[in-house]
């Protein structure tokens, strides 16, 4: 069994043996190291984060057990989308997916460019003595950039927080995310996997941007 959620247990780290497919040293913070998400052994984590209120806008709130399993195993079996963990320092911090923007419905809102990337994330609960801090949300999303940017090698990075979701979109702003509009991401309805219509705000940051602003930071892996 896992510590719980937010907690390590003496010298005990979440997924301590799994190997990262990018780590990065955030100043101020520590190591984030981005594991691929397992659905079976990530599966406490994944449901309590994404059950919670305040991650509605992910649109699983409700969820079994069973409905989160089949969610990611779903993810786990496509080429073009893939979901990771933000492990800071030992601790489970944040939930982050990547998926190609050609093949995902964004496609269909904007001109998608060779290079582009689109990115979602999912901030965990506060850790105690770690979570919460000023920077806390920036430095998880500085890693997760760092790892679709330079790990993945791309050009752009795309986002389409829901158009309600003001602390998101102001957090992406801050990140230097380029606001491009508001887009309706249509209705999916297939065998296994519906997602209702979508009002959305799009924003884009370039590779070249994110590396301007100092954000790329001792990169390991």
């Amino acid at each position: 069994m896992h510590a719980p959620t937010g907690t390590r247990s003496g010298s005990e780290s979440y997924a301590d043996g799994r190997a990262a497919v990018y780590e990065q040293e955030v100043d101020g913070f520590g190591t984030v190291r981005v594991l691929p998400v397992d659905p079976y052994a990530d599966l406490d984590v994944v449901h309590t984060w994404v059950g919670a209120e305040r991650a509605a806008y992910w649109g699983m709130t409700g969820f079994t057990r069973q409905q989160v399993l089949e969610t990611f195993l779903h993810l786990d079996s496509l080429d073009t989308h893939h979901a990771f963990l933000a492990v800071m320092d030992g601790v489970p911090a944040a939930l982050f997916q990547t998926y190609e923007p050609g093949a995902d419905r964004v496609g269909e809102c904007y001109e998608v460019a060779p290079g582009d990337i689109g990115v979602h994330l999912l901030i965990g609960p506060p850790a105690a003595g770690t979570g919460g801090r000023p920077g806390w949300s920036a430095a998880l999303l500085t890693a997760f950039l760092g790892y679709a940017l330079t790990g993945l090698d791309r050009r752009r990075a795309v986002v389409e927080p829901d158009a309600r979701n003001t602390k998101a979109i102001e957090r992406l702003t801050r990140q230097g995310f380029v606001d491009a509009g508001d887009i309706v991401l249509p209705e999916v309805d297939l065998p296994e996997v519906h997602l209702p219509e979508k009002h959305a705000r799009l924003a884009f940051l370039t590779r070249e941007a994110f590396e301007a602003s100092g954000q790329v930071s001792r990169p390991r892996g």
